[in-house]
């Protein structure tokens, strides 16, 4: 095979880097979830089926288990320990502590590790003033259930995030929704023991009924109703002092220094804390604007698609303000190893009802029989033009030299023609400002489910859009496989350019430029061989994407230019940017976040909103089915290639653009035939026959 069709090797870096990336999104994203969604959740408690034991129901809210023993202790009289659970809360924890810094008071902080990983410069804060600091578990989950792994990771990455946040560990803990000791009982008490054994001091609170003047420890949590009720205990004048609870029984404090490498994890965890949190806020706005442009684009596809079914009758044959056009036409067809179809495509071509045409095969170094058969079809039409491999771009070219009429029709080699279509699609050019005209591109090798979602592509995607830019007079391609052009036009932008992959994009393009407008055709069907693998679909639409980036970069100054030029620019290259490159690139991101919203925030909104969204995509498909002549029983297979179509898709996307950047030469790669588009033709010209009868 020569270099010209050789396959160039990919660039691979970008997969690993996309293979560590979106699971490394995704576990921020699972551990933000799960924070989120346990706090939330952790508001009730099973209730007990088991007494307290006695030594814990009849001693002080301050207890230590060893060896299943239990020491106590309590608050001297007329001494309170003020506790707070939970937080810290970016609102009211800063105002607790400036009324607590006005009564010279100190108070014990059970923080959640996860807001104290969110809010480390508040947990510095209770730290630098004089406040001690005690653990309420990383998510407040219900120990006495709670797995002893979630256990242990409760109380390690609370003691992570402190020391991050403050450079600190404890040994003071607070059982999620424990209040008095008699709340430590059943599964709790036996949490508990497990807890203290790993030398961690347990601290419930006094009884309500117990009055601040015989000594409490007072349980808070930090809300307004906290600061409410800690104001009117601090103007208690039966209460001498205010404290901590390590400090009110005579103890060490619960807090020491946390070790240098303890300090370092608890660092990584506030950022990944930060990250996952940011991230996710993030994507939510994201998401949301994705989605309203998804529905814009959607709703846009379809007015505009009504405004031109109004506009059809204007490049009609016997348009009343236009002359029918019977010129002479000269047919391109540039082939590479195109045996399984060619004869196909010409015998469609010269099955035309158009009268007049010159059908030019130019094999491109083909090493199959390609020319042989081509040349073996006895018709004066057609002329076989051999030349060494150089690439589609050069084989139209060659064609445009040897061409002997003024309006030229470019065509694929696995394409076969309605035997209108040549007569439709050069209607438009009865118009002198139109330059170039695309016709209507069909799938023919539908039956497969592959070639059903191409098919759905083909109707909803590619002839919704042409529909649009036509409307806008920003149309960007006119497709290889069936396009109309002015001669003299192509000569004048000289010819079809070999400098991007995406030969016919390029040169619509410069043919908005030279100030020509180009407009569609639907009338003028061709029915176009897809591929039957998502290996064969990979390359080839690898090689689109590839090339249509090459060729916006190639005519991004059109945007600033005047008339139909800078119209096109501003117009088709935009959509062309948000539509097909911005939102497939960070559709990956959406999709792990619409799974976050289905296993974190709320199942039930987040499937409604993707099966509305899915039913406006029906609705939308349903009607560009229904434009097209075409079948609407096509749509069942349309919910399924949202999960494997889509998803490779916007995979072409980030390999095309990663190629791009790093300046990747791709080479035309090309699909393996088996010459199926002619018998879709051949059934719908059988039943249309049978229709008639």
């Amino acid at each position: 095979m020569s270099g010209r069709h050789r396959q160039s090797r990919d660039p691979r870096g970008h997969w690993l880097l996309l293979s560590i990336l979106l699971p490394a999104m995704f576990a921020a994203l699972l551990f933000e979830g799960w924070t989120n969604h346990e706090i939330d959740a952790a508001k009730t408690r099973r209730p007990c089926t088991e007494p307290v034991p006695e030594a814990v129901d009849k001693g002080g809210p301050v207890l230590r288990i060893k060896d299943g023993k239990v020491s106590s202790a309590s608050m001297p009289a007329r001494t309170v320990a003020l506790t707070y659970d939970g937080g810290p809360d970016p609102t009211w924890t800063p105002r607790l502590l400036d009324l607590l810094r006005k009564h010279h008071a100190h108070a014990t902080f059970f923080l959640y590790g996860a807001q104290a990983a969110r809010h480390p410069d508040l947990v510095q804060r209770i730290h630098d003033e004089g406040h001690e600091i005690g653990s309420n578990t990383y998510t407040g989950a219900d120990m006495g259930t709670a797995s002893a792994v979630r256990s242990r990771l409760e109380l390690s990455l609370t003691q992570s995030a402190l020391a991050g946040s403050a450079g600190i560990q404890t040994t003071l803990l607070r059982m999620p929704q424990t209040k008095a000791t008699d709340t430590l009982c059943g599964a709790e008490w036996q949490a508990a023991q497990r807890i203290a054994a790993d030398g961690y001091t347990l601290v419930a609170a006094d009884r309500w009924n117990r009055k601040p003047s015989q000594g409490v420890v007072r349980q808070f949590s930090q809300t307004e109703s906290a600061y409410k009720e800690t104001e009117k205990l601090l103007n208690n004048r039966n209460v001498d002092k205010f404290t901590t609870v390590t400090a009110g029984i005579g103890a060490a404090s619960g807090d020491t220094s946390a070790p240098t490498l303890d300090r370092w994890l608890g660092t990584g965890l506030i950022w990944a804390k930060a990250l996952g949190h940011a991230f996710t806020s993030a994507m939510t706005w994201v998401l949301l604007v994705a989605g309203a442009l998804g529905v814009l684009r959607l709703l846009s596809l379809t007015f505009f698609a009504r405004v031109h079914v109004r506009r059809l009758t204007r490049f009609r044959p016997g348009a009343p303000w236009l002359r029918e056009v019977n010129d002479p036409v000269t047919v391109l067809i540039p082939a590479y190893n195109e045996e399984a179809g060619i004869e196909s495509t010409i015998h469609s071509l010269l099955a035309s009802t158009h009268p007049h045409l010159q059908i030019i095969v130019i094999d491109d170094g083909s090493t199959d029989r390609t020319a042989d058969l081509a040349t073996w079809i006895d018709d004066p039409r057609v002329m076989v033009i051999r030349q060494p491999n150089a690439g589609k771009a050069a084989a139209l070219n060659t064609g445009l030299a040897n061409a002997m009429y003024d309006i030229v029709v470019m065509v694929d080699a696995d394409t076969v023609f309605e035997p209108d279509a040549i007569h439709e699609l050069i209607q438009p050019l009865a118009h002198p400002a139109v330059g170039a005209v695309s016709g209507n591109t069909k799938v023919g090798n539908r039956r497969s489910l592959l070639g059903k979602w191409q098919h759905l592509e083909y109707v909803f995607g590619f002839n919704l859009d042409r529909r649009m830019f036509e409307v806008l007079e920003c149309m960007p391609t006119v497709p290889g496989a069936i396009g109309a052009f002015r001669r003299d036009a192509l000569l004048g932008v000289g010819g079809v350019s070999e400098d991007t992959l995406a030969e016919d994009t390029d040169l619509t393009m410069a043919l908005w430029r030279a100030g020509w407008r180009v407009v569609y055709q639907e009338s003028a069907v061709a029915w176009t061989e897809v591929p039957t693998s998502l290996r064969q679909l990979w390359r080839q639409r690898y090689r689109w994407c590839f090339g249509t980036l090459q060729a916006m970069w190639k005519h991004r100054r059109a945007a600033v230019e005047l008339g139909s030029a800078g119209r096109f620019g501003r117009r088709g290259l935009s959509y062309l940017f948000v539509f097909q490159v911005v939102l497939p690139l960070i559709a990956p991101v959406v999709d792990l976040f619409a799974l976050y919203g289905v296993l974190f925030l709320s199942p039930v909104q987040s499937v409604g909103v993707w099966l509305a969204f899915l039913g406006l995509q029906l609705l939308c498909a349903g009607y560009a089915l229904r434009l097209d002549g075409e079948r609407v029983r096509a749509l069942w297979s349309m919910p399924f290639q949202l999960f494997v179509y889509r998803q490779l898709m916007y995979l072409v996307v980030i390999q095309s653009v990663f190629a791009s950047l790093i300046g990747t030469r791709l080479k035309w790669h090309r699909m393996q035939r088996s010459g199926t588009a002619a018998q879709h033709l051949d059934q719908q010209v059988e039943h249309r026959s049978l229709a008639s009868r």
